[in-house]
């Protein structure tokens, strides 16, 4: 079925929900149990990522009181110190993490219940950085658009530049038509982090996306959707709301719903974003034609491809013969990693753990 473009229409105001419950692991030791990646400035901005997340986001909500912000128990005197600008109402706290299906799930009955069924949400990560905000807005235009004419559940896809192999990947299906000027696709299907050869083809095919994890749906048409293939988090929340936390599954929106409703829909998006997955991100960011990424006071002798971090301002890091490597200083803990192992911080993380005397380390 080919949908027709809609002129004119007025794209209703977002609802925002902003994830805020995520570990970064893998930017450990800076991210740490009571201040996870979400809560730290990454950029030189000045602002924290959920705070630049706010602040992005808030033109979209019409007012602080129609955001909300999804997060845990044990940071939540952390998210309401960092965003006073939100009233209590606006921050949802988990009493347990159980993935972003039930968090999902969870967050838009209660919004649809203040808000109403026809409310269009959107969800977004709190630890994402996105440039040109004029097309960000345009995206999520978009993506109402989409969501509230075809009932359709949207997800943003990252048009990729290269063949990268830390994100998921989205096909393009039948084209939709154009919304807000832009594209839109029903889902052929989602995959996994492919290896290299694969992801060279999907790049080159033209047809496949980044899987950026950000949703735009019609509350009704999740909640709808959900009772249908996650009936095992939909019923105990519908019974019991949040007390029936312990109950849930852990489960990823993808597995629990993305890959199986018949509403999945994609809008392409070209606006500079990065997951922030680890380390290496900051040099993508911050590099420009430096030779290394100096946060902090860095002496680099015959040194290329450096990330230096110190949270201490009075330390100096000396480095001499080194190339492509991350050093993070910060209190009790000193990481040294080739930029090509940063996926193994989150092992290194985990052996910290299994050291009782090392508790205070993370």
């Amino acid at each position: 079925m080919t949908i027709p473009a809609t002129s004119g229409y007025a794209t209703p105001l977002l609802v925002p929900i902003v994830l805020a419950g995520g570990k970064g692991e893998r930017f450990w030791p800076l991210s740490r149990r009571r201040q996870p990646k979400q809560f730290l400035c990454l950029d030189g901005s000045g602002r924290s990522l959920l705070q630049a997340t706010i602040d992005r986001l808030l033109p979209l909500a019409g007012s602080p009181d129609r955001i909300w912000v999804v997060t845990g128990q044990h940071l939540e005197t952390q998210a309401k110190g960092q965003l006073p600008e939100l009233p209590a109402e606006s921050f949802a706290i988990e009493p347990e993490g159980r993935d972003t299906a039930p968090a999902l799930a969870w967050a838009t009955l209660e919004a649809a219940k203040m808000y109403g069924e026809d409310t269009v949400l959107g969800f977004f990560p709190a630890d994402h950085w996105i440039g040109d905000r004029a097309a960000f807005e345009q995206t999520l235009q978009a993506a109402a658009e989409l969501a509230t004419t075809q009932g359709a559940i949207v997800t943003l896809g990252m048009v990729p530049d290269q063949p990268a192999t830390g994100y998921g990947y989205i096909e393009q299906g039948d084209p939709l038509g154009e919304f807000a000027g832009l594209p839109a696709y029903r889902v052929s299907r989602f995959t996994e982090k492919p290896d290299r050869a694969t992801a060279e083809e999907f790049l080159a095919s033209g047809r496949y996306s980044w899987n950026s994890g950000m949703f735009v749906f019609q509350a009704k048409t999740a909640i709808a959707e959900l009772q249908r293939h996650a009936p095992e988090i939909m019923e105990p929340l519908m019974r019991d709301g949040v007390a029936a936390y312990s109950q849930l599954p852990k489960l990823s929106i993808d597995y629990a719903l993305m890959e199986k409703t018949d509403r999945a829909c994609i809008v392409p998006a070209t606006f500079t974003w990065d997951d922030l997955g680890d380390w290496n991100a900051i040099d993508r960011l911050l590099k420009g034609d430096r030779d290394n990424v100096d946060l902090g006071q860095h002496l680099a002798l015959d040194t290329k491809g450096a990330v230096v971090y110190a949270s201490d301002p009075e330390e100096l890091i000396v480095t001499i013969g080194l190339e492509d490597v991350v050093i993070v200083r910060d209190s009790n803990v000193t990481l040294i990693v080739a930029k090509d192992r940063t996926q193994d911080i989150k092992a290194a993380v985990k052996a910290v753990q299994a050291k009782p005397e090392w508790d205070d380390r993370l």
